[in-house]
């Protein structure tokens, strides 16, 4: 039996030379499912090809925030009973998704109001037009559940200015819009009350035109302030030293992100901060992701990923128990196991082949 259009987990439309993208799992902060990847795939590659539409528009559903992520639920329970299979298919299709937002050869405009994390960057963050409100809050917070940043996140917090990209991936700290604008995470800040109206001018003027009547200057963010600690201690080559670092410098917040990095899966800081590090030489997003799939296939077969699913999400007791429990006992063999090539299993991708 078919669902009604409120059903729907993910609603497309037309309005004049708009095409819209609406998340719509709105009791499950919009978190995106294998279904609902696919869906917008399908729904790009056919716009592309009309001419009636000239620009794409990603909104979510309900009043909390674009999309919290990925079905981690689904994840860890493939990960702890399954063969792993299901989640690699989907990160899959959805890291080619995230390329295609990147190449895509029309205006594609993301709306990140609210909650924007893990998934839900993936599918905006990579956009033309990334636009954030007084409401965003972005992240990328997959070392808290034994992840590692992916759908293309070490791509572009390796290119954020300085060391802002590897304290925000280590730490998984939120950001808001000025934030968001410093990091080359966002293009422009549009005050939430004035959403409506520029959604509604997207369907009869191109989007720097609607743009123009809508932006404005971000309220204040904070880190442009803590450059001086971030830029000092996330430096250092090994995640030890940059605690080590962050502790001896002596301002507040600086400790503050190193007692937010041991509290961390040491495997995952360890593995991202190499990710990190060989994305900057990497460049281009594809053999980016393409490494990331390689982490993230290899990530479903070790046990802080279930384990950090199981304490933030399942049981919510926010006491997950690590293993290794500390840095020390992450040796550089366990990090370049990450890194293993899959063979046929590759994901593939190339910036001079379709997506």
């Amino acid at each position: 039996m078919s669902g009604t259009v409120e059903e729907e987990p993910v609603v497309f439309r037309t309005s004049g030379r708009a095409a819209h993208i609406t998340l719509n799992r709105p009791r499950a902060l919009n978190a995106l499912t294998h279904t609902m990847v696919r869906r917008i795939d399908e729904a790009l590659l056919s716009w592309e090809r009309d001419p009636a539409v000239e620009t794409v528009v990603i909104t979510g559903a309900g009043e909390r925030g674009l999309c919290a992520g990925g079905d981690i639920r689904a994840i860890h329970d493939d990960a702890r009973d399954g063969d792993g299979t299901a989640s690699a298919a989907f990160w899959r299709d959805e890291y080619r998704l995230n390329a295609r937002i990147a190449r895509y050869p029309k205006p594609y405009v993301a709306v990140m109001d609210g909650i924007v994390m893990g998934g839900g960057v993936g599918v905006s963050a990579h956009g033309s037009v990334r636009v954030v409100t007084e409401r965003s809050r972005i992240a990328m917070p997959e070392t808290g559940i034994g992840f590692v940043p992916d759908v293309g996140g070490t791509h572009l917090l390796a290119t954020a200015p300085g060391e802002l990209g590897t304290h925000l991936a280590l730490t998984g700290a939120q950001v808001g819009a000025a934030d968001a604008l410093l990091c080359g995470l966002a293009d422009h800040f549009v005050p939430a009350a004035s959403l409506r109206d520029f959604l509604d001018a997207l369907a009869e003027r191109p989007a720097d035109e609607a743009l123009a009547d809508c932006a404005q200057p971000p309220p204040q963010g904070v880190l442009a302030a803590q450059r001086g600690w971030i830029d000092a201690g996330y430096r250092a080559d090994t995640v030890e030293e940059i605690v080590r670092r962050l502790l001896a410098h002596g301002d507040p917040s600086a400790k503050e992100a190193a007692e937010t990095l041991l509290a961390k899966s040491p495997t995952a800081l360890k593995v991202t901060l190499a990710s990190l590090r060989r994305a900057r030489k990497l460049g281009a997003l594809e053999p980016v992701l393409n490494q990331e799939y390689r982490v993230s296939c290899a990530a479903l077969a070790t046990p802080d990923l279930v384990e950090g699913i199981r304490a933030q999400v399942v049981d919510k007791d926010r006491r997950p128990r690590w293993s290794p429990t500390t840095l020390a006992e992450v040796a550089d063999a366990d990090v370049e196991r990450f890194f293993t090539p899959l063979g046929e299993r590759e994901l593939g991708l190339s910036p001079d082949l379709p997506h």
